[in-house]
């Protein structure tokens, strides 16, 4: 079993974080993250794309590497070269040149990134765009005819436009070169074996949600009892919620329009 261990030392004593590294968690192809049928087939022609970027947003933890993966597993095809830079290498593949980072020797992230454009891929992984260096190599790469798949933390998908141009890159190379941008959250799903009718529902959800009597009565709202199946938690592995911001042409001719402006 591989972890991913994080150490703290505090006043009363050493606070340790494992995280369980699941390879059969990231084996899976496209089809299985839970998409609608519309949403898959929008991913699917993303994905596809000769050349830009593709970004995925969201919190640590909420999946994000996990849907990058099963893209590239999707594209990793004997005419494609597949070359990643991730800190660190958490899952092998085959078919696949993955780079880690080193910075304890000089191996960040844009040095492999420029390394890597003289290697002649087709398809680039970033783990994750920190700043505007990488975030301006990884721009050119994409309008230099590759495709780029990279992560950001940001709350929505809106935000990360925002959050590339507080880095620096000019609105111009972003609305050139970015194709989409997905921002995803992981939720977990009621049990089927123990769901229940809620008979006393939230109000404040209710509310949130505008959720009103009537649509109670025609579709009941349930909760998980808990059982065995679900080791008494109520729920079962989680599923994606996903929001998407494809860069639309008259979105990318706004962006471009802020380079005035500036």
């Amino acid at each position: 079993i591989d972890f991913r261990v994080s150490a703290l030392p505090g006043y009363h004593g050493e606070s340790l974080v494992l995280r369980i590294l699941r390879p059969d968690a990231v084996n899976i192809g496209i089809q299985s993250l839970g998409f609608e049928q519309d949403d898959y087939e929008r991913f699917q022609q993303i994905i596809k794309r000769p050349n830009g970027i593709f970004l995925v947003t969201g919190p640590t933890g909420s999946g994000k590497t996990t849907t990058l993966y099963a893209a590239l597993q999707e594209l990793n095809k004997s005419d494609k070269k597949i070359v990643t830079a991730e800190d660190p290498v958490e899952y092998n593949f085959d078919g696949m040149n993955q780079c880690q980072v080193k910075e304890d020797i000089g191996l960040t992230f844009d040095i492999i990134l420029r390394a890597m454009l003289r290697q002649a891929p087709n398809i680039i992984l970033v783990g994750e765009i920190r700043d505007g260096v990488v975030a301006e190599i990884a721009i050119q790469a994409a309008l230099t005819g590759h495709l780029v798949f990279s992560t950001l933390h940001t709350n929505d998908a809106p935000s990360a436009i925002t959050r590339l141009l507080d880095m620096g890159v000019k609105p111009f190379l972003v609305a050139s070169s970015i194709q989409a941008i997905m921002a995803q959250r992981l939720i977990r799903v009621i049990c089927n074996n123990c769901k229940v009718v809620d008979e006393n529902p939230d109000p404040h959800h209710l509310r949130l949600l505008r959720i009103t009597p009537e649509d109670i009565e025609k579709h009941p709202i349930y909760k998980g009892a808990g059982c065995s199946q679900c080791q008494n938690t109520g729920g079962r592995p989680t599923t994606r919620c996903i929001s998407e911001a494809p860069c639309e042409m008259q979105a990318c001719s706004n962006l471009s329009i802020l380079t005035v402006a500036i």
